[in-house]
């Protein structure tokens, strides 16, 4: 019988491998064989390349997911039909009707801004 401590290391290592798969084969700043040196390092050695890379390039990882984060944020709300602007708006009718103090109104405001 497997414990559960095991199954969620497992887990973790299988999401890491994940997240540095498609880190890898996304960037376009190394080559090709830089990328299949990686890829022979997580085929041979899979539990010591999961972890080796993110130690060494693991500046960068977040630095390419800044981009698409917020790619994926501003298509949702192209999506959703969402916009600061017509939020603030209803805060702003919200706090003439009295619905909501000027302190709320101010601390979800900043919180839209952000």
């Amino acid at each position: 019988m497997v414990d559960a401590p095991t199954i969620f290391v497992f887990i973790v290592w299988f999401w890491l491998l994940i997240s540095v798969a498609s880190d890898l084969l996304r960037r376009h700043d190394i080559s090709g064989w830089a990328k299949a040196i990686w890829v022979r390092v997580l085929i041979v050695v899979p539990y010591i390349g999961v972890f080796a890379y993110p130690i060494f390039q693991g500046g960068g990882m977040t630095e390419r997911n800044v981009p698409q984060a917020q790619a994926t944020r501003e298509e949702l709300r192209r999506v959703v039909a969402f916009s600061a602007a017509d939020e603030i708006e209803k805060l702003d009718r919200l706090k003439k009707a009295g619905s909501i103090s000027d302190a709320e109104f101010a601390r979800l405001r900043a919180k839209l801004v952000q």
